[in-house]
């Protein structure tokens, strides 16, 4: 049976920035253009953290019953399933119960934005937490999951909180999307990095795979770099974006360590790295957009 804390590390904490980040985005993006509204922003970010968690939990299901989480060679955070820490009935149940906590603040949010079509997009981002890696023809396994949490985790999570307190969509926030989720796709790249010689194995052909290791770390680097553009853009509408430019300090070191050949355990700092600077990246853009238009607010 899985202590408190094992529960805690199977729903993988260091992948959570990736939900903060796009609602912080989204809702700067909605105060820049004096539209905020902080109860609406933190129903989009229950949303987004129960939506991140069930992914977690799902992963992990899937991954376990189907032997892919091999722990004898794998490397990375603890599996609850492949490790026999809870049973995998368990660790379904945990993953349906934080979609299901999602689903309850999401229809709370289309309610009160009286945004009611928006429950189609809800169900949507459900579905492709599943068949992420559920299913029997999970995308994950086909190179697919970068699209995914790029269109889920970026243009769904940052413009839907922008939408539904403004019902508009603003460039600013396509650009922070655009970026947020180019970092969130990083994460799941240092993550494919690292595993990138022991999931072909057990059938896993991620994006990384396909591209071979050159290829994967370039992309890496890139998708640092389209961040970087993107809050360059967002800069033009909402000058305050442009101090999000200095946080790029802190990542400049994983980037290195990817492009000068860290593998394994390595790649597991590279990864905490590159998710707390997507959440540094969300606050600062965000914070930036809004701050700069705050004297009008209200």
């Amino acid at each position: 049976m899985a202590t408190y804390k094992e529960w805690v590390q199977g729903a993988r904490p260091r992948t959570l920035p990736a939900a903060v980040a796009p609602v912080v985005i989204g809702a700067g993006s909605a105060y820049a253009v004096d539209r905020g509204i902080f109860p609406f922003a933190v129903l989009a970010l229950l949303v987004a953290l129960a939506l991140q968690i069930g992914v977690n939990y799902a992963n992990d299901y899937s991954d376990g019953i189907r032997g892919t989480d091999d722990t004898n060679v794998r490397i990375g955070p603890i599996r609850l399933v492949g490790q026999g820490l809870a049973t995998p009935q368990a660790v379904k149940n945990a993953a349906f119960i934080s979609f299901g906590v999602a689903a309850f603040f999401g229809l709370a949010l289309v309610a009160f934005a009286n945004t009611l079509w928006m429950i189609g997009v809800g169900l949507l981002a459900i579905v492709a937490a599943w068949f992420y890696t559920g299913g029997k023809k999970p995308y994950g396994y086909l190179g697919l999951g970068e699209v995914m949490v790029f269109i889920f985790f970026g243009l769904v999570a940052t413009l839907g909180t922008t939408y539904t307190q403004t019902l508009y969509i603003t460039p600013a926030s396509i650009a922070g999307a655009v970026g947020v989720g180019s970092l969130s796709c990083a994460i799941l790249m240092a993550n494919n990095l690292r595993d990138i010689h022991t999931d072909p194995g057990a059938g896993k052909i991620t994006l990384a795979v396909r591209l071979g290791e050159p290829g994967a770390r370039l992309a890496y680097a890139g998708m640092i770099a389209v961040a970087a553009i993107c809050s360059l853009i967002a800069g033009f509408f909402h000058p305050g974006a442009w101090f999000c430019l200095i946080t790029f300090v802190y990542i400049i070191p994983g980037v290195r360590q990817v492009l000068r050949g860290s593998s394994g355990r390595d790649l597991i700092t590279v990864l905490g790295r590159t998710g707390k600077f997507t959440l540094i990246y969300g606050i600062f853009l965000g914070l930036g957009m809004a701050i700069w238009r705050l004297p009008a607010i209200g």
